[in-house]
C-alpha cells in the first residue's frame, strides 16, 4: 500500500505541503462524483492509447498509475499486469474506484490513498509508472519526476499522456483558467509545451523513447510520452 512520505526541514515547511495537499484533495473530492459521471471528450484518442499502453505492459510487471482519477483506466489496464497499484490524493475518487471494483473485481488491482507531490515510500518498486493527465497538476513537476524515478526500476518505464497548456490558445492559460481558479471552478495548474516537459523528463535521468499525439479531433494538446529510467 502506497503513502505518501512529506520531507520537511523545519514545521514550518511540512505544514505548507500539508495546506497545499489538503487543498487539492478538497478541489478533487468536491467535483469527483460530477468527474466521474462527465463522457470522454475523444473517446477514440483514449482508446488509442489504452491500446498503445497495452503494447507495453506484461503480466510479469509491477505497475504504479499516480493521479488514478476514479479508476476507470486501471480497471483496463491491470489485467495486462502482474499488479497494477493506483493512487490518487482524492479520498472521493478513490471510493467511487473501489466502488467500481466492487462491481467487477480484477485481482491484480488495488487503490491507494497517495499525493503525486510527495515522495513515495518504494524504492525501484516498479517496471511502469503511469501518469494520465495529470503532471500539469502537481505542485512541482520536477520534485514529482524525481519521485517517479525513484519508484522505478532501472530500465523501467514512465507513460504518460499530458495536456500541454501552453500550446493552446493563450488565452485558455493565461485569463480563463485563472478565472476559473477564482471561482473554485478549476485547480492550480502548470502551463508548459511538450518540448518543455521533455526537457524536465530529461533532467531527471529519463531518456525519452516516444512522443506521441494519439487525439482524433483536430490539434491535440495533449502529448503521450514513453521514457525510460537510465539511473543505474
Amino acid at each position: 500500500m502506497y503513502s505518501p512520505l512529506i520531507s520537511a526541514s523545519g514545521r514550518g515547511s511540512e505544514d505548507a505541503t500539508s495546506a497545499v495537499m489538503a487543498s487539492k484533495a478538497r478541489f478533487w473530492n468536491r467535483v469527483a462524483r460530477k468527474y466521474a459521471s462527465d463522457p470522454i471528450a475523444d473517446l477514440d484518442g483514449y482508446e488509442r492509447t489504452l491500446l498503445r499502453v497495452k503494447e507495453m505492459l506484461s503480466t510479469e510487471y509491477e505497475v504504479l498509475e499516480i493521479g488514478c482519477g476514479t479508476g476507470s483506466t486501471a480497471l483496463r489496464l491491470a489485467p495486462a499486469t502482474r499488479r497494477l497499484v493506483a493512487t490518487d490524493i482524492s479520498e472521493q475518487m478513490i471510493a467511487i474506484a473501489c466502488e467500481k471494483l466492487a462491481s467487477h473485481p480484477v485481482p491484480q488491482l488495488e487503490f491507494s490513498l497517495a499525493d503525486a507531490d510527495g515522495a513515495l515510500s518504494e524504492d525501484n518498486a516498479f517496471d511502469i509508472v503511469l501518469a494520465f493527465n495529470m503532471l500539469h497538476l502537481v505542485s512541482s513537476l520536477s520534485q514529482t519526476l524525481k519521485s517517479l524515478v525513484k519508484s522505478l526500476k532501472p530500465g523501467g518505464l514512465l507513460i504518460s499522456k499530458t495536456p500541454c497548456l501552453s500550446e493552446m490558445n493563450p488565452f485558455i492559460p493565461n485569463i480563463a483558467l485563472p478565472l476559473m481558479r477564482v471561482v473554485g471552478k478549476a485547480p492550480s495548474v502548470l502551463c508548459f509545451t511538450a518540448a518543455q516537459l521533455q526537457s524536465a523528463m530529461e533532467k531527471v535521468g529519463l531518456d525519452i523513447v516516444s512522443v506521441e499525439r494519439h487525439g482524433s479531433k483536430g490539434k491535440d494538446f495533449r502529448v503521450f510520452i514513453v521514457a525510460r529510467n537510465v539511473n543505474f
